[in-house]
């Protein structure tokens, strides 16, 4: 809860049942607060709209073993010690199977 004359966060007093302002000593009751920023329903439902995947993903000729698919999204991780190279993750652009390549 937020306080209504300094906007700080308000903290709970329980032994008082009420929230207290640690700027301004204000005390509001507990229960008697109200949401805040959201927006009255209008009767129309949020949509989310995702127009396909907008891959960010170097893409590397590599053929997926499921699909036979010659594209392939890839990352580097360091999977095992410091001391050994990094694990090539690849995953299809076609079928989204992932698969991981050793080196």
């Amino acid at each position: 809860m937020f306080c209504p004359k300094c906007k700080r966060l308000m903290r709970p007093d329980r032994a008082a049942n009420a929230w207290v302002c640690p700027g301004c000593a204000t005390r509001v009751k507990m229960g008697a607060s109200r949401e805040v920023g959201k927006t009255p329903p209008t009767g129309r439902g949020m949509e989310t709209i995702e127009e396909g995947r907008q891959p960010t993903l170097p893409t590397a000729d590599e053929t997926c073993p499921k699909c036979g698919n010659a594209k392939a999204y890839w990352v580097l991780r360091q999977t095992r010690g410091a001391d050994e190279p990094e694990t090539r993750i690849f995953e299809c652009t076609s079928c989204g199977h992932k698969w991981r390549e050793y080196q």
